[in-house]
């Protein structure tokens, strides 16, 4: 399995539009194939940080998810009007 947490900031003027596109984008990716959990937070102390939590089934289920056509057309959106930062974890 892998988990993925990737933590977007974001200023206050672009927070109502990441979050919408970063919904859109869970929505959709709840559907891949191998996809096991996929959840975006807001921090409770910090209105700008939000995360998206996902868990694959492997590396292959998470390789097709990021060639879909809802990965490829929001994440760049998001990464326009935000900082994204990754961490990768293997279990």
């Amino acid at each position: 399995m892998i988990r993925l947490n990737v933590f977007i900031q974001v200023e206050e003027k672009n927070l109502e539009s990441v979050v919408t596109m970063a919904k859109e984008l869970v929505a959709a990716s709840l559907n891949d194939k191998g996809c096991v959990a996929y959840d975006l937070f807001q921090s409770a102390t910090r209105r700008d940080v939000l995360m998206i939590c996902e868990t694959w089934e492997d590396a292959e289920s998470l390789a097709v998810h990021e060639s879909s056509s809802h990965f490829t057309a929001l994440v760049p959106k998001i990464q326009e009007l935000a900082a994204m930062k990754l961490e990768k974890f293997e279990f």
